[in-house]
C-alpha cells in the first residue's frame, strides 16, 4: 500500500520529511535520489507530495520556489491560430496588430485584425496571458488555421505594463523634490543656465525659418506631375471583380422614370415625430421604397427571383421571401448588408433594420451573415447629390433599384404647371431573365405606390 510523504524542506543536500506510515521510513533512502535532482536547481527549495510505493517514489505535485518563499510560477505557451471567417473565405491580409510583443491581454480582447474580401475579422485571445511573440508580419496573407500569435497563458505579471504606467507618473515626483532638497548646488545650477540663455535666445528664431522652407517645398506648385501607388485592399478587389462579374455575365439594361414624392414627404413629416417618440426610429423613404418593392414583386415574381446552374445558369430560382440588399457606402468600399424576411415587415420595421445595418456598416461590425444572400437591392444615391445613374446588378440577383436626389422641378398637374419635389427612379434588370414590358410595369408600380402611399395599405 502506499504511503504520502509530506516533504517539509529540500535544500542542497539536506533532505527532511514526516512519514505519515511506518512503512515510509524503510524506503525513506529512495528519496535519497530525489536531493540529488535539487543540486542542479541552484538556491532553490521545494515542497510538494511524494507517494511512496514498494516500486519507488512517485512525485505526484512538486512546487519549485526561490530560497525566499515567493512561488516561481510557470505557464504553458499557446498558440493563437487565424480563425475561421466563412465558408467562401480561405485567407485574408494581416492588417494590423493591436497589441505589442510584452503585452498582457485579457480573455476575449482583440489582438489583431484580419482584411478580407468582405469584412474584417478580430483574432480575440482565447484565455489572459502574455504575448510572446507574433508569428507573421503586418499585411502578409494569411490563412485560416495558420498560426498567428505565440502567447503565456496566466495572471497579469506583477511588473507588467500596466504597473510600470503607474508608476510612470511617479517617477518625475522624486525628480522635482530632489533638487529641493539639495538646497546648495541648485541655485549653483540654476545660474549656469542663465549665461547660455541669451546665446540659446538667437537659434530658435532662425529655427522656424528654417522649418518655413521644407513646409513650403513640401506642397507641391501648380504643374507639379506627381504619382503615388497605392495597393488596392481586399474589398476594393473583390468590388472590382463583382462588378465585371456582373458586366460579363448579365444582360444588363436599364429603365427609367420619375416619381413625384410630394404624398409621401407629406406623410412623412406628419408622422415622423410620433414614431421617433414611440419607437426611437427616423421615418425615412428607404422603407417606403422597400414595402413598394415588395408589393410590386407580388404582381412580377420574376424580380425576385435568379439564373442559377453551369454555364451561366439554366435554371430560375422563384422566392416566397424577398431579402433586400441595402448599399452602403464606407471607406473603405460599398458593402450591401441584408435586411431578412422584408415581406414580413411593416415601414417601422424596415426603417429599424436598415438603421442597425447602416451603423454596424459605418462602425466596421458587419459580419459575414448580415451580407449573406440578398435577392433584390436598394441603391440610393441620391444622398450624395446623384441626379441619375445606372446601377449595376449585384449577381446572381436580377434586378436593382437606383434612388437618386429629389429636386423641385415644374410639372403639370391637372392642366396646370405646378412646382413638384421630383426624383428620377432607375431600374437596372438582367434581360435574359426580365423583359422590358416586366420591367417597366414593375417600376411603374412603384411609382405608383410612393405617389399614393395609401395604396400600400390595400397591398
Amino acid at each position: 500500500m502506499a504511503s504520502r510523504i509530506s516533504i517539509a524542506r529540500l535544500s542542497g543536500q539536506r533532505f527532511s520529511a514526516v512519514a505519515r506510515t511506518p512503512r515510509a521510513s524503510s524506503q525513506f533512502r529512495n528519496v535519497r535520489g530525489l536531493s540529488t535532482l535539487t543540486r542542479k536547481t541552484s538556491a532553490r527549495s521545494a515542497s510538494g507530495l511524494l507517494q511512496v510505493s514498494s516500486s519507488g517514489i512517485n512525485v505526484s505535485r512538486l512546487n519549485i520556489a526561490p530560497l525566499g518563499g515567493h512561488q516561481l510560477r510557470t505557464y504553458a505557451d499557446s498558440i493563437i491560430k487565424v480563425p475561421s471567417m466563412a465558408e467562401s473565405i480561405t485567407e485574408g491580409t494581416l492588417k494590423q496588430f493591436s497589441k505589442q510583443v510584452g503585452d498582457f491581454v485579457e480573455r476575449d480582447e482583440e489582438i489583431a485584425t484580419i482584411e478580407t474580401d468582405k469584412i474584417d475579422v478580430s483574432v480575440n485571445a482565447p484565455e489572459s496571458g502574455t504575448i510572446k511573440e507574433f508569428l507573421v508580419n503586418e499585411e502578409d496573407t494569411v490563412t485560416v488555421g495558420q498560426d498567428l500569435v505565440k502567447l503565456e497563458l496566466g495572471a497579469a505579471p506583477e511588473g507588467g505594463k500596466k504597473d510600470e504606467g503607474a508608476e510612470k507618473p511617479k517617477e518625475p515626483e522624486p525628480k522635482e523634490s530632489e533638487p529641493k532638497k539639495d538646497a546648495s548646488p541648485a541655485p549653483a545650477e540654476a545660474e549656469k543656465p542663465k549665461e547660455p540663455e541669451p546665446k540659446k535666445a538667437a537659434p530658435p528664431k532662425e529655427a522656424p525659418k528654417a522649418e518655413s522652407k521644407p513646409q513650403a517645398a513640401e506642397q507641391p506648385a501648380l504643374g507639379d506631375r506627381e504619382e503615388r501607388r497605392v495597393k488596392m485592399n481586399r474589398m476594393r478587389l473583390r468590388i472590382a471583380e463583382r462588378l465585371k462579374q456582373s458586366q460579363n455575365t448579365a444582360a444588363s439594361l436599364t429603365t427609367f422614370n420619375e416619381v413625384d414624392m410630394s404624398s409621401l414627404m407629406e406623410f412623412r413629416k406628419l408622422y415622423k415625430d410620433d414614431i421617433l417618440k414611440k419607437t426611437g426610429v427616423k421615418l425615412g423613404f428607404m422603407s417606403a421604397f422597400s414595402r413598394a418593392c415588395v408589393l410590386a414583386m407580388k404582381d412580377i415574381p420574376a424580380v425576385n427571383a435568379s439564373i442559377e446552374g453551369p454555364n451561366g445558369g439554366d435554371t430560375i430560382v422563384y422566392r416566397d421571401y424577398v431579402d433586400i440588399s441595402v448599399a452602403v457606402a464606407t471607406e473603405k468600399g460599398l458593402v450591401t448588408p441584408v435586411v431578412r424576411n422584408t415581406e414580413g415587415k411593416d415601414l417601422v420595421g424596415i426603417e429599424k433594420a436598415i438603421a442597425d445595418l447602416g451603423k454596424k456598416a459605418r462602425d466596421n461590425k458587419l459580419t459575414i451573415e448580415d451580407m449573406a444572400g440578398g435577392t433584390f437591392t436598394i441603391s440610393n444615391g441620391g444622398v450624395f447629390g446623384s441626379l441619375m445613374g445606372t446601377p449595376i446588378i449585384n449577381v446572381p440577383q436580377t434586378a436593382v433599384l437606383g434612388l437618386h436626389a429629389i429636386k423641385d422641378k415644374p410639372v403639370a398637374v391637372n392642366g396646370k404647371v405646378e412646382i413638384r419635389p421630383m426624383m428620377y427612379l432607375a431600374l437596372t434588370y438582367d434581360h435574359r431573365l426580365l423583359d422590358g414590358r416586366e420591367a417597366v410595369t414593375f417600376l411603374v408600380k412603384i411609382k405608383e405606390y410612393i405617389e399614393d402611399p395609401r395604396r400600400m395599405l390595400l397591398g
